[in-house]
């Protein structure tokens, strides 16, 4: 960098997960000058499946015209000839009557609509498939491998990441996508808000894996064909199919009222007996044993952000997971990384492309970054919030709905996702220029 004027702006994004991507993905379509770094040697994932609502998808369609197709190409629905604008099917967890299909003898299974075009259900796909698509839509050459940040200075004009292997790098701006344990959110958060820094455990946890689909159905039949969540008192599952209807992902959740054991790490070895523990009792169909048995003995613990006063500081600014990591149970936490990057990259290309190209950059910044977190940190972490809240329903802990799965059903029912499926972008879009031209023109 020479210089801090628009025409000068270069943006760094630490992690090349999905939200990172998603940035590049909508800087390198609008011409925004941008280097990615990421701490791995190449582009990976932690987790099989993702899935993404009608907003999520929308979101790419919006950053990337063709990633939609490229996307139809690896996802999968419910089977064909299955409703297809079934989002999850509720079930319980305990046993039915063992010759009669486990739907009849359940109580009322939970439909929601959700679908944002005809026809369209929320679709799933191998978290390593998405990434191979993303990939497609940025220069390689602008990607850094084996880049662990370890220091972040800030001047006038400027901010400074430093690496593990001695190197340094120069951006105007620099956004951490770096994840649930991100560096750059302690840069953000540390001086003003210590306390928010760390992800908070969220009393729970789960055990996942993934196994063919053939093996899925030997022990569920064709529960398989339609996504599901089985609840039930303190534990819980979560099924459903990737790859093309070729494998099944799984996650068996369970609540813990006992503090996590590691600090730095959300993921804990334990032996297989104590896995198997976890669900033992008369309350749990035997199916859900033997799919357990299928996943490694590890703990993955729960963890979120659920309280964050800012987005960002100065020149540095956090998305997707840095900035709100939420529970799985709504399946919405990418969707909002996208939406992050959709927000983000309008508002840098709108100030890359400003028509005074010798302006001072550093109002521009300024504003941009403080519209961007006008807009994206309440949504945001009233999706977190809604995922804490439904992680108690499914695990039969929450207050008004009980054991009683008809009044969970209800609840959920009651625009509990159609204000993040169905959410209008565009005029997200338009209110961050808005608050960006109100700023400048103060």
């Amino acid at each position: 960098m020479s210089g801090d004027t628009i025409r000068d702006l270069h943006v760094a994004i630490v992690g090349a997960g999905i939200g990172g991507l998603a940035l590049a993905m909508g800087l390198e379509k609008k011409g925004v000058p941008y280097t990615i770094y990421e701490a791995a040697p190449e582009f990976s994932v932690v987790g099989a499946g993702i899935g993404f609502g009608p907003n999520g998808d929308l979101a790419l369609d919006m950053l990337q015209e063709g990633f939609r197709a490229e996307y139809e190409k690896v996802c999968v629905g419910n089977k064909p000839g299955e409703p297809q604008d079934i989002y999850y099917e509720g079930m319980l967890l305990q046993p039915g009557p063992p010759k009669i299909r486990p739907q009849k003898c359940l109580s009322l299974p939970i439909h929601v609509k959700a679908s944002y075009r005809s026809g369209t259900d929320v679709e799933q796909a191998h978290r390593h498939a998405v990434l191979e698509i993303m990939t497609k839509y940025i220069s390689v050459e602008k990607v850094r491998f084996s880049k662990t940040l370890v220091g972040i200075q800030q001047y006038a004009g400027k901010v400074i990441l430093k690496f593990a292997d001695g190197d340094t790098a120069e951006a105007s701006i620099l956004v951490g996508a770096d994840g649930i344990k991100s560096m750059v959110r302690k840069h953000v958060l540390g001086p003003l808000y210590p306390s928010q820094v760390e992800p908070v455990y969220a009393d729970s946890y789960c055990y996942r894996g993934v196994i063919p689909i053939s093996v899925a159905r030997e022990i569920f039949g064709d529960l398989t064909d339609v996504a599901k969540m089985f609840v039930g008192d303190k534990r819980c599952c979560i099924t459903y199919m990737i790859s093309k209807g070729e494998e099944f992902n799984f996650l068996l959740c369970a609540l813990d009222d006992r503090p996590w054991e590691l600090k730095n790490s959300v993921s804990q070895k334990i032996s297989h007996e104590a896995m198997m523990a976890d669900f033992e009792g008369p309350e749990v169909d035997q199916r859900f044993r033997r799919l357990l048995r299928k996943a490694r003995p590890v703990k993955w613990g729960f963890f979120h952000h659920r309280y964050t006063s800012t987005y960002y500081r100065d020149r540095v600014v956090l998305l997707g997971d840095s900035a709100h990591a939420s529970l799985p149970f709504q399946a919405a936490g990418a969707g909002q990384g996208l939406e992050d990057s959709l927000i983000l990259s309008n508002l840098l290309a709108r100030i890359y492309h400003a028509p005074d190209q010798s302006a001072a950059l550093a109002p521009y910044i300024s504003a941009g970054l403080a519209a961007y977190d006008a807009i994206r940190r309440p949504r945001a972490q009233k999706q977190l919030e809604r995922a804490y809240e439904m992680s108690h329903m499914l695990h039969f802990q929450h207050p008004e709905t009980g054991k009683t799965i008809d009044k969970i059903a209800s609840k959920l029912q009651k625009q509990w996702f159609d204000w993040i499926w169905f959410h209008d972008l565009n005029g997200d879009i338009d209110a961050a220029f808005h608050k960006l031209d109100e700023a400048l023109n103060a």
